[in-house]
Formats: C-alpha cells, sequence, structure tokens
C-alpha cells in the first residue's frame, strides 16, 4: 500500500486524465483505463492512490473542494477509485454518500463549468452511481446535457455515456437499489433481482 500522505489534486487528476486540456486527447488517454483497466490498474492505484482514498473517506482532504479541480480529484478518489481498491466489497460503495454530496455542493456552485467535458462526466458519477431515483433523473440529465454541448467529432461517446446512465436509472426505478451490489453488501437477493442477476450484462 502507498503510505506516502503528500498525494496531490493534481496528481489525481493526471493519473485519470492524462497532462493534456484537449478534450479528445483526454478521451483517448483515458477511455482504456476508464472501461477496461482491469487487475492491473487496479492494482496500481492501490499501490499508489490507497492512502489516498481511506484519508478522503476519513474526511480528511476535504479541503480540497475548495477549488473545481479539488472536488473533482476528491470525487475520483471517493467515486472511483475506491471501486477499484475494494472491488467486491463493501468499501467500494462505504463513501458513496460522501462522493454525492461533493457532487451535488459542487453542482450548486458551479464548479462542473470550470472542468472539461470528460472531467465533468466523472463529476456527474456519483450521482449515476447512487440508490436514489431522483439523483438518477438528475444524472440522466446531466450526461445528456453532454451530448448537446459536445462536437460532433466527439458526441458518440457522450451518447453511449449517456446510455449508460439511463440504464442505471433504469436498474433502481425497477428494484430500488443495485442488485449486482448485493453480494458485496451482504444484503439477500429478492427472487427478481435472483432472476434479472442471471441475464447477460446484468450489472456495471
Amino acid at each position: 500500500m502507498n503510505i506516502t500522505p503528500d498525494t496531490t489534486s493534481d496528481e489525481v487528476l493526471r493519473f485519470w486524465f492524462g497532462d493534456s486540456h484537449d478534450e479528445a486527447r483526454q478521451l483517448a488517454f483515458g477511455m482504456p483505463r476508464w472501461f477496461n483497466g482491469g487487475d492491473a490498474l487496479d492494482a496500481e492505484i492501490t499501490e499508489r492512490f490507497e492512502f489516498a482514498v481511506r484519508a478522503a473517506h476519513r474526511g480528511e482532504l476535504d479541503h480540497w473542494a475548495e477549488t473545481p479541480q479539488g472536488r473533482l480529484a476528491l470525487i475520483v478518489l471517493i467515486d472511483q477509485f475506491s471501486r477499484n481498491i475494494y472491488r467486491g466489497k463493501p468499501g467500494a460503495f462505504v463513501a458513496d454518500d460522501r462522493g454525492q454530496k461533493l457532487a451535488l455542493d459542487g453542482l450548486r456552485v458551479g464548479h462542473d463549468r470550470q472542468l472539461t467535458r470528460p472531467q465533468r462526466m466523472f463529476f456527474y458519477l456519483p450521482l449515476e452511481h447512487a440508490e436514489n431515483l431522483s439523483l438518477q433523473y438528475m444524472s440522466v440529465a446531466l450526461f445528456a446535457g453532454l451530448i448537446d454541448e459536445a462536437p460532433a467529432s466527439v458526441r458518440g461517446k457522450y451518447a453511449s455515456f449517456h446510455d449508460y446512465a439511463e440504464r442505471h436509472r433504469r436498474v433502481i426505478q425497477k428494484f430500488g437499489r443495485f442488485p449486482h451490489r448485493n453480494a458485496a453488501l451482504n444484503r439477500e437477493n429478492t427472487p427478481e433481482e435472483a432472476a434479472y442477476l442471471t441475464r447477460p450484462g446484468a450489472g456495471f
């Protein structure tokens, strides 16, 4: 585990989005690790950032949220890196409420509008991960806004992100929670959830 306590918000953002602020370059850099990372990426994130993730869970990095970039880095630690480090375990979801509050508070002060579109996608993801239907509808609307704003050259990517958000919303509308989390959280499946989980592609 990384035992260095001096991880910076900039280090988190450069690891997750690369060094460029160009939209196409951020997408090209990020897509493989965001969606096809696998065990090697989980191990790298654990090695480099577990200390910071634990600090974020304890509220020790809340001062990062004073700036848009710092708030985003804190959201990435809580909402993304937690899922990499504690995959299949309760720790993956233990700070989700904190991530949702960071996103909602940031929306109220317009922090998201000062970020690139790929960064905004991750700013909004705590809402997509919420087991709360109102937040799910908010997530879908925010992802739809990214499609509307994006240039034609990358609009298809944001359309796929919006489709993914809509799929999350439908699951919460039907079950009120994400059944694929039940095993990690020691929750018993209902018969309907058990049937759903047998379907190819169930879960996220």
